[in-house]
């Protein structure tokens, strides 16, 4: 197994984690006096949600390259 597998596989958890994390600090940042660790947080969330596009838009993990099907 690849890490560009295992970033395939892993990229619905980061993206309900991030989810979760976004909506708690907006919850939180709706307070005036938590207001910037709620977008903190959502802006953090954020990210995470976002990161397994992000590591291949910067090209830590390439995807590995697939031939073509032989011939029947």
């Amino acid at each position: 197994m690849t890490i560009y597998d295992l970033l395939q596989m892993l990229g619905y958890v980061f993206n309900i984690l991030g989810l979760l994390v976004c909506i708690g600090g907006l919850t939180l940042a709706r307070r005036p006096d938590r207001r910037l660790l709620g977008r903190s947080l959502a802006v953090l969330g954020f990210v995470i949600a976002a990161a397994p596009v992000l590591v291949q838009l910067l090209g830590l993990v390439e995807p590995v390259p697939v031939s073509a099907l032989p011939p029947r």
